[in-house]
């Protein structure tokens, strides 16, 4: 039997473990789960859930960062979010990159670096990952999905001025822990349909973004097929989806409701869970924010 939602977990006997979550009654919320059945084998091949069940001490970030060789990021792929950015629809894919090293667990903290604290511009989206889970190229969308090994919630963290102002995205976007991820991956089969999924994000409890991946303008199948056009995607790659609008960036200027440090930032997936954030400055007394 092959999971279902997996999670890879710190153990009561200090171990890292891969499981398949056990969800508490009336939720789907893997950030909940207190307990999972062992996985042993490859999760991208020959896998079997065991009747091993382990109290889940602490949950890590599903993959682990050696696993994930490419962090692949869609930008304006909401209309509304292209229309509060004062940007134009995009006629193809808007790609930019995150490196591995801004993967984070879904409780862990957002490190602010003092590069990007000497001005206002901290953002949050909210997205759908993709997880891919066999190698492939040239995929017709409608065989995307037997490459995908499921799906997940990423908060694609970001600093404004750094990212528009030099002329290229990544810049802005790519810091240590600014891709925080998880809490677990949710297998196609119990997802279903990718494109009616609730996504949220909730900072200090208030919502500031509510939305649907109906509203996608590329849709999963053809997002994966798209960037496969003579690259090889590799199990483990990461493709975040872009965000609905509700983004700081998208309020009225001068009234723009930036993250600062200490605030707590969740990001939540229908059918997968919540990952849940806190920001911190790097020597924030020193922060000229």
């Amino acid at each position: 039997m092959s999971f279902q939602r997996l999670i890879r977990f710190l153990a009561r006997d200090g171990k890292i473990y891969f499981g398949d979550a056990i969800l508490p009654p009336n939720t789907t919320d893997i950030s909940r789960t207190k307990s999972a059945r062992v996985i042993t084998g490859d999760i991208f091949g020959a896998h079997q859930v065991t009747d091993q069940v382990l109290p889940v001490e602490h949950l890590l970030a599903p993959l682990p960062q050696d696993a994930v060789r490419t962090v692949r990021c869609l930008g304006l792929n909401y209309a509304n979010h292209a229309k509060e950015a004062g940007m134009p629809l995009p006629k193809t894919p808007l790609v930019f990159y995150k490196p591995a090293t801004a993967l984070a667990a879904p409780t862990a903290d957002i490190e602010i670096p003092r590069v990007a604290q000497q001005e206002l511009g901290l953002d949050y989206e909210v997205e759908l990952v993709i997880v891919i889970g066999k190698m492939c190229r040239d995929v017709a969308p409608e065989d995307a999905y037997e490459y995908i090994l499921g799906y997940s919630v990423g908060n694609d963290i970001s600093h404004r001025p750094l990212q528009l102002g030099p002329g290229q995205w990544s810049l802005g976007k790519g810091f240590d822990s600014w891709a925080p991820w998880g809490p677990g991956i949710v297998s196609s089969r119990v997802i279903g349909d990718p494109q009616r999924l609730g996504v949220k994000t909730r900072v200090n409890g208030e919502v500031r973004q509510s939305s649907n991946t109906r509203d996608m303008i590329f849709k999963v199948a053809e997002t994966v097929s798209l960037l496969s056009r003579g690259t090889t995607l590799l199990k483990g790659d990461m493709i975040f989806t872009g965000t609905p609008e509700g983004v700081a960036m998208g309020e009225p200027k001068g009234k723009e409701r930036w993250l600062k440090d200490g605030d707590v930032v969740e990001v939540e997936l229908e059918g997968v869970g919540v990952c849940r954030n806190r920001v911190v400055f790097e020597g924030v007394g020193k922060s000229k924010l």
